[in-house]
């Protein structure tokens, strides 16, 4: 905070004189509501639709307004962190929109600090996460259109990871959200994703790919047009172990659509590469087969698919260990998945049981 912090009577008395329709009577507030709006940024033991109000009236304010009233980014970026806790609630991330705060959130992916446009781009990610009501919402309010804009242009390659993970939300389940992902040529955004050399981006453009290809068959032409195959033979060998699984997803999803051909199976560079994977795995110590599950299952099953036999994995009993009956933890989903949601999920679990009903006075 600048000095002593923000001056928040001072944002209450801007926002009161440029509220729509108020007159100079009409902005003479109570000293009661005065104090209400000062409280409600200074203490976190308001309720959180009052908080949400607050937090979307100072998002609707211009920048140079907040810096004369001594607000910085920071301040901003910990305002942001507020609101996506409260919107991990499906309930209050749909409430955004009622009480105005989705438009002044979707205008912060526009703001001139690269932060605030990165964090904001969270903070929708969490809105729109599992929850249809507001994916529809934000289409509604053209918010799929700067988030692409962050994705395929922005210089900061934060704000495009941030953006992209947020884009992959939104079109999740949402027929309108792809249709107009495919209509912006967002798989050369994807292309353009997996040639960087910054491994979050690559993940979340692989997921995503991985996630189009199972919904649409006709996504595999595309994808092998613009030469995606050959960018993942190259990726299915990178050292983070999340990128190779991902790029061997996406191959093992082209190498099953077999209609169209869409993965050469005669290419040296596909067989080198599942034979390479394969000596390595096959050198591994216990404890990195163990972690690499996964991998080794989608090797042997691009083996299988590709070349009609079985793999060296397979004849070496490699494939399925006697340690892969254990079940694994859900690690894409605890990452990914908000920890208000998560525990809202476990809870609703836990309460679906049936109840033992409780026998009010004495026993028989």
């Amino acid at each position: 905070m600048a000095n002593n912090g923000p001056n928040w009577e001072g944002l209450l008395k801007w926002s009161l004189s440029h509220s729509d329709g108020a007159s100079s009577s009409s902005s003479r507030l109570s000293e009661e509501d005065r104090q209400w709006f000062i409280e409600a940024m200074q203490a976190h033991t308001i309720d959180s639709i009052s908080r949400m109000k607050v937090i979307s009236q100072i998002m609707k304010m211009p920048e140079q307004v907040l810096e004369a009233q001594g607000v910085t980014s920071d301040d901003l970026e910990g305002m942001l962190d507020e609101l996506q806790e409260h919107v991990e609630s499906i309930d209050l991330a749909n409430d955004l929109y009622s009480i105005g705060g989705l438009v002044p959130l979707l205008s912060y992916l526009k703001n001139s600090n690269a932060k605030i446009q990165a964090k904001s781009a969270d903070v929708l990610t969490t809105v729109v996460q599992n929850n249809p009501r507001s994916q529809q919402l934000v289409m509604e309010a053209n918010g799929f259109e700067p988030l692409f804009t962050n994705f395929i242009a922005d210089p900061d390659i934060r704000v495009r990871t941030k953006a992209l993970g947020a884009i992959s939300s939104l079109i999740r389940n949402n027929q309108h959200g792809m249709t107009a992902f495919r209509l912006a040529n967002g798989y050369a955004g994807l292309r353009d994703a997996l040639v960087s050399d910054t491994v979050r981006f690559q993940r979340k453009a692989l997921n995503l790919i991985h996630y189009l290809l199972q919904e649409s068959n006709s996504d595999c032409k595309i994808v092998r047009d613009l030469g995606f195959p050959r960018i993942m033979i190259h990726l299915a060998s990178n050292q983070d172990f999340e990128v190779r699984e991902f790029a061997l997803r996406s191959l093992l999803e082209l190498a099953r659509e077999e209609s169209d051909r869409n993965l050469d199976r005669a290419d040296v560079n596909l067989r080198q590469l599942l034979e390479e994977r394969t000596r390595r795995i096959i050198v591994m110590s216990d404890e990195d087969l163990c972690a690499a599950r996964e991998e080794r299952q989608l090797v042997d099953s691009l083996w299988t698919v590709c070349y009609d036999e079985a793999s060296h994995l397979r004849e070496r009993g490699l494939v399925y260990l006697p340690s892969d009956d254990e079940l694994a933890p859900d690690v894409v989903r605890d990452r990914f998945e908000p920890p208000l949601r998560a525990w809202a999920a476990r809870r609703h679990d836990e309460t679906s049981e049936s109840l033992v009903p409780l026998l009010l006075g004495p026993a028989p």
